[in-house]
């Protein structure tokens, strides 16, 4: 898991960061209801980095919980909000809490029950994708483990020809979900398109299709 870490953090190191989006997600705010969220409940988001989307999260639930490898990122987060925010030794995270958002900073598979036990549902817009596929059935098992039994997860990927382009972030088929999933969760398909003319950045890469999907997976 340390290779892993290491590219993640050099990213950052480094402001190669196209994966972070200067607006809210469309599919977040479009689906979180349709997942069906306890307000009075945590939400979690996985591999955050500073995504604007734990703001809105914020809103909509009583707290947030976001892991990420960065610490970079999570400083640049809290600093773009204006907070100023010292972090709290959690074994082995560093823990930072801010208004409604607590981020660990350290490796993902490191979190335990305990950190996840108010949460209700899962926020993953950039974390299986970010994923080479030898770790993504590790992802999925550890989130399985961890989580509580009642839980809600909106899912979106890509899907692309890897031939013409290498990731991250990775391709991932239909096929591959239900396979991930389908041992531990339901899995429902929301929605289905190709966005590759609103995606300039990668029809720059050579990309002449790139199938988003968005899912409710539960249990």
């Amino acid at each position: 898991m340390k290779v892993e870490i290491d590219f993640w953090q050099q990213r950052w190191h480094d402001d190669q960061t196209g994966f972070h989006m200067p607006e809210i997600n469309e599919h977040l705010i479009k689906y979180w209801s349709a997942i069906s969220v306890q307000p009075a409940s945590a939400a979690f988001v996985p591999l955050c980095g500073k995504s604007l989307d734990l703001l809105w999260l914020a809103k909509q639930q009583s707290s947030v919980i976001g892991v990420e490898c960065s610490e970079k990122a999570v400083k640049a987060f809290f600093a773009e909000q204006q907070q100023d925010i010292q972090p709290v030794a959690v074994k082995p995270f560093n823990c930072y809490t801010g208004k409604n958002i607590v981020l660990y900073q350290g490796d993902f598979f490191a979190l335990n029950k305990e950190m996840l036990s108010d949460v209700s549902a899962v926020y993953d817009r950039a974390s299986l994708v970010a994923l080479p596929e030898n770790m993504r059935s590790l992802y999925v098992q550890h989130l399985a483990n961890k989580l509580p039994e009642s839980v809600s997860i909106l899912l979106i990927t890509m899907e692309y020809d890897q031939q013409l382009m290498s990731g991250p972030p990775f391709s991932v088929t239909d096929d591959e979900v239900q396979r991930l999933y389908k041992p531990f969760f339901s899995v429902e398909l929301l929605e289905e398109q190709d966005v590759i003319e609103n995606e300039p950045r990668f029809k720059g890469r050579g990309l002449n299709q790139l199938f988003e999907r968005v899912y409710k997976v539960f249990r």
